[in-house]
C-alpha cells in the first residue's frame, strides 16, 4: 500500500532525528537522505510531533495561497514538463495581474506540489552509453587538475593543487603538487616532469577547456594561450579538448583525480610541498601504478613496460624563461605577497612604477629585477600580516663591497693573488661576499706580511674559496713561525722584535785571559 504524503514526511522527520541522535552531522544526513541541508537543519529545530504538524500546516497554507493557480500550472506542466519554477513564476505574473507577492521559494514548493499531485515529473534526457575499445598503446593520455585541503601539524588548513596525467591504455599515472594554482608556465613544467617520468610522449593528450591552456573554444577553432601554443609546437603532440559539461570524455583521468583525493590525500598531514611530491611518487610506485587496476585487472607498471616503446621518444629541451608575475615595489623597499610584507635590498625602489619579478620555488619566494637577476629570496610565511626582514637589506651594500675589496687588495704584498682569491669566493658564496671580505681584512690585519704571502700562495695553488679557510691557513703558518722563534730562544739567541735581527749585545766578544796568568800560584 502506498504511503500518504503526510506519513512519508513524518517518517523522514523521525529518520532525520534518529540519525542526529546517532551522532551524524547535518551534511551526512542531507547526503544520506538526499535532502537539502537547510531542510535537515529546519527539521532538527522541530523538537516534537506536535510542532511538526504545525509546521506542515503552515507549509500547506502556503500552497493553498497559490491553489487558485493550480489548473494553470498543471496545464503548462502537461505541455512542457521541463519548465523550471522560476519560469513558471514569471508566467504566473505575466498572465495574472492580481498574482500575489509570493517568494520564489513559495512558488517552487507549489510547483513541486503540483508535479507530485498530478505525477508530472520532469522528463530527464538520458544519455546513451556504449562500450568503446581500448586505446592503442602510446596513442592517448588524459590530463586534469584537482585541488584539496590538507591540515598541517598545527591543524591549519592548507590548500594544495595538483596536475595528473594518465596513459589511457596502461593507466600509468603521474602527479605533481603545488601550493599555488597552476599557470601556463607551471603546467608546462609539470608536463615536462610527466614526460620524463613516463619516458615518452603520447600521440594525443585530452584536456578540459581550462583557462591554463585555452583562451577560447571559438566554435571549434581553438585559441591556445601563447605559452602553451609555443610549448605544444616544440613537443609536437596533438590536442583534444572535451566539450563543455562533458566530463565522460576523459573519464579515466576524472576517476584518477577522485582516486588521488580518496586514497592518497585523505587524512594526510601537510609538512611542505617538496615532501608531498616525494610522498606522491612513492604512492604511485607502491599503489596507483603498483596494484591491479579495478577496470583492466592489470598492473599499470607492467602495462606501461609494454606501452613504453609506442610512445614518442622524450628528450629534454630548453624551455623559454617563464613570464614571472610582476609585483610593485613599495617606498620602504618591500613588496606585498599573500598578506605579508617582504624586504628588498635598499635602492630597489626607484620611484613610482618600480617593479620586481617573483618566482615561487618550494618553501621560498625568489625576487628578481626586471632583467631576471636575482635580488634576494625569503622563506614564505604561513601567517598573515607579518613583516619578513633581511637585515642586510637595510642599507645599500654594493658600494661598501667595492670599498672592502680595494682595502683588501691594498693591504697585500701581491694584489693579483688576492683578486684570484676574491673571485673564487664570489663564485662560490655570492650571497656572503661582504661577510667574507670582512674576515679577510681582519686576518690581514692580524698576521705579518710573510705569513699572508705564504697563505695567499697556498690558497691559489689549492683553489681555496673561503675566508674561513684563508684564516685557518694563515694561523697555521703563523704557528710555524712562532715555533722557529721559540727554537731560537732555546739556543740563547734573542731576535729584535722590531726588525727580526740579532741585537747588538749578541755581537759583543767577551775579553779572555791566558791560563798562564794563574799558574804562578
Amino acid at each position: 500500500m502506498a504511503l500518504t504524503p503526510y506519513v512519508s514526511k513524518l517518517m523522514i522527520y523521525h529518520e532525520v532525528h534518529q540519525l542526529s541522535r546517532n551522532g551524524f552531522s547535518i551534511r551526512y544526513i542531507s547526503t544520506h537522505l538526499e535532502l537539502n541541508w537547510r531542510t535537515v537543519k529546519r527539521l532538527l529545530d522541530i523538537k516534537n510531533d506536535r510542532e511538526y504538524e504545525q509546521y506542515l500546516g503552515a507549509v500547506s497554507d502556503k500552497q493553498r495561497l497559490l491553489e487558485p493557480y493550480e489548473s494553470f500550472v498543471k496545464s503548462r506542466l502537461e505541455l512542457y514538463r521541463d519548465t523550471s519554477a522560476a519560469q513558471m513564476h514569471d508566467w504566473l505574473k505575466e498572465h495574472f495581474t492580481d498574482f500575489p507577492a509570493a517568494s520564489a521559494r513559495t512558488v517552487f514548493n507549489f510547483v513541486m506540489w503540483v508535479r507530485q499531485k498530478h505525477q508530472l515529473s520532469k522528463i530527464n534526457q538520458t544519455r546513451e552509453y556504449a562500450m568503446v575499445p581500448e586505446s592503442p598503446y602510446g596513442q592517448q593520455a588524459q590530463v586534469d587538475f584537482g585541488e584539496y585541503s590538507l591540515r598541517n601539524g598545527q591543524g591549519k588548513r592548507i590548500k594544495v593543487y595538483f596536475l595528473i596525467l594518465v596513459l589511457s591504455r596502461s593507466r600509468y599515472k603521474y602527479i605533481r603538487f603545488s601550493t599555488e594554482r597552476f599557470t601556463a608556465d607551471t603546467a608546462i613544467d609539470a608536463h615536462e616532469r610527466a614526460f620524463s617520468f613516463i619516458q615518452g610522449i603520447p600521440v594525443v593528450i585530452v584536456y578540459d577547456q581550462d583557462r591554463v591552456f585555452l583562451v577560447d573554444e571559438n566554435s571549434g577553432d581553438l585559441l591556445l594561450t601563447e605559452a602553451f601554443k609555443s610549448y605544444r609546437q616544440s613537443r609536437n603532440f596533438k590536442l583534444h579538448f572535451c566539450r563543455k559539461s562533458d566530463p565522460e570524455s576523459k573519464g579515466k583521468v576524472e576517476n584518477s583525480v577522485r582516486y588521488v583525493k580518496q586514497n592518497f590525500l585523505y587524512n594526510r598531514v601537510f609538512t611542505d610541498i617538496d615532501l608531498l611530491n616525494t610522498e606522491a611518487l612513492a604512492w604511485l610506485a607502491r599503489t596507483a601504478n603498483g596494484v591491479p587496476h579495478n577496470g583492466t585487472k592489470k598492473v599499470p607498471t607492467a602495462e606501461w613496460e609494454i606501452e613504453k616503446p609506442f610512445l614518442h621518444p622524450y628528450q629534454t629541451i630548453l624551455l623559454p624563461k617563464p613570464n614571472l608575475p610582476e609585483y610593485a615595489v613599495r617606498k620602504d623597499n618591500s613588496l606585498s605577497y599573500k598578506g605579508n610584507f617582504y624586504s628588498l635590498p635598499a635602492g630597489t625602489y626607484q620611484g613610482r612604477g618600480s617593479k620586481v619579478l617573483l618566482d615561487w620555488q618550494g618553501a621560498h619566494i625568489i625576487i628578481f629585477n626586471p632583467d631576471h637577476h636575482e635580488l634576494c629570496r625569503h622563506l614564505v610565511s604561513s601567517s598573515r600580516g607579518e613583516r619578513i626582514i633581511n637585515n642586510h637589506h637595510r642599507r645599500s651594500l654594493s658600494p661598501a663591497i667595492g670599498e672592502l675589496e680595494e682595502r683588501f687588495y691594498a693591504s697585500l704584498p701581491d694584489p693579483d693573488k688576492g683578486r684570484l682569491l676574491v673571485a673564487a669566493i664570489r663564485s662560490d658564496k655570492p650571497r656572503y661576499i661582504r661577510d667574507q671580505l670582512l674576515i679577510l681584512l681582519d686576518t690581514v690585519g692580524v698576521y705579518s706580511p710573510p705569513v699572508i704571502t705564504q697563505t695567499l700562495q697556498y690558497c691559489c695553488q689549492h683553489a681555496i674559496a673561503g675566508a674561513g679557510d684563508f684564516k685557518a691557513v694563515a694561523a697555521h703558518y703563523h704557528s710555524q713561525t712562532l715555533e722557529v722563534v721559540e727554537e731560537q730562544l732555546m739556543t740563547g739567541l734573542r731576535l729584535n722584535p722590531l726588525n727580526r735581527q740579532l741585537p747588538d749585545e749578541a755581537l759583543i766578544q767577551p775579553a779572555t785571559s791566558s791560563i798562564l796568568d794563574y799558574t804562578h800560584f
